[in-house]
């Protein structure tokens, strides 16, 4: 994580590039698990910043994780997080994001950003205070 702002906001990125393979005979243990440690991370108020960006399909977080994640997070969490960006959306995150709209709260929803470059993401955040990985620069 980084820190933005004067109150010393964490910054929470996840690489999708990054999360496991599907096909990982762990991957649902690893997967429940990386949430869990959101609660150690988060005191106050907080944003995540999700690289989507060079992501192969079996990476990428299925709809029934998402819904288990937004579920175990508590309400704290929830309030506390102040965007959750998404950079280089995918049309499957956004049909998964509108699939599950129902579902979810209008003011988690409204919460949700769409990014679609790197320098759109700089204008909303100092981008000194966040890494992107080579494989999403690319």
């Amino acid at each position: 994580p980084g820190y933005y702002g004067e109150g010393l906001n964490a910054i929470i990125v996840f690489a999708a590039c990054y999360l496991p393979d599907s096909n990982l005979a762990d991957y649902h243990y690893i997967m429940e698990n990386l949430f869990l440690s959101l609660e150690l991370l988060v005191a106050e108020d907080y944003m995540i910043v999700y690289l989507n960006g060079a992501t192969p399909r079996r990476r990428m977080p299925g709809l029934g994780w998402l819904k288990k994640c937004y579920q175990m997070i508590d309400r704290r969490l929830r309030k506390n997080l102040k965007a959750l960006i998404i950079v280089h959306p995918s049309w499957f995150i956004r049909t998964v994001l509108a699939i599950s709209r129902p579902f979810i709260s209008v003011k988690f929803i409204n919460k949700i950003q769409y990014v679609h470059t790197l320098e759109e993401l700089e204008r909303l955040i100092p981008m000194e205070h966040v890494q992107i990985p080579d494989c999403v620069l690319q």
